[in-house]
């Protein structure tokens, strides 16, 4: 006597099932393989550009120059802080801002009809990606139908880049030299008036003390104007964007594959139903 343990599979009820059925799971595949062709043809295709770029690090170029005891090279690759700065300043509304009012986007995607900006933005964020590499660097993608459009785009954001973290930068160095020459211009009025002063020694103690203390200021105030003023590049531009002459965008192949086996599965499920009401009747 043969025991069974657990559940058990009945292979012939699957294959009465598909022998019974198989003309019309045949039929709703080449219907269904058909219908996604079709779409995916109607498909505007996307070509994708990507440019590369290592953030330099943050380290002040005028402290690095002018000071010889800083012991970081502004010459080094950024660290893991600075790719993530990068990244933020990439995907931030200004650079958004910048990007669709330099090509134009809301002519170029074509975007019309109520809530214009929303729509524009969902477009944006669609096409236009940033992520960091696994070598701490940063790629932006571009995707457009244009390939020569996804590359400009993509090579702008790179460009565009710099220009904003100088902003961010000579905004901070303005507020720090407005501080800095403030703070050096009090500290000579102290001394003038500590020199037209009669004294005894200890007020030559203190002069001294304090020329120290303004020589330093005044290097760390020319270093702060020097911040503000000076225009350099962020990053090294590793991979420029080139345009694509291969789409990238639609995967006809998955398309089709993805339509057929869904409609078959669905048309499995709907028989299984019809056949066990027909069984209940």
């Amino acid at each position: 006597m043969e025991q069974s343990f657990g559940n058990s599979y009945d292979h012939r009820a699957s294959l009465r099932f598909f022998s019974r059925w198989w003309k019309v799971l045949v039929i709703v595949g080449v219907v269904a393989a058909v219908a996604s062709l079709v779409v995916s043809l109607l498909i505007k295709p996307l070509y994708k550009s990507s440019a590369v770029i290592f953030p330099t690090s943050s380290n002040r170029l005028s402290k690095a120059i002018m000071d010889y005891h800083y012991s970081l090279d502004f010459m080094d690759y950024g660290i893991e802080r600075d790719c993530e700065y990068a990244i933020q300043i990439l995907s931030s509304k200004r650079m958004q801002h910048a990007v669709c009012e330099h090509f134009n986007l809301m002519e170029h995607y074509a975007i019309k009809g109520a809530n214009p900006l929303f729509k524009l933005e969902k477009q944006y964020k669609s096409n236009i990606s940033v992520k960091r590499t696994d070598f701490l660097g940063v790629e932006i993608g571009v995707l457009d139908q244009d390939p020569q459009w996804a590359a400009d785009i993509a090579n702008y954001m790179a460009a565009m880049y710099d220009t904003l973290c100088h902003e961010i930068h000579a905004d901070r160095a303005e507020s720090a030299a407005t501080v800095m020459n403030g703070v050096v211009g009090a500290m000579e009025q102290e001394l003038d008036s500590l020199s037209s002063t009669p004294g005894a020694r200890w007020k030559d103690e203190l002069i001294k003390d304090k020329c120290e203390q303004l020589a330093d200021l005044q290097t760390r105030a020319m270093q702060t104007n020097v911040d503000k003023d000076l225009k350099v590049s962020y990053k090294y531009l590793v991979d420029v964007a080139t345009p694509a002459d291969k789409k990238a965008y639609p995967k006809r192949l998955l398309i089709v594959l993805a339509g057929t086996l869904g409609a078959v599965v669905v048309c499995i499920f709907g028989l299984l139903i019809f056949a066990k009401k027909e069984d209940e009747e």
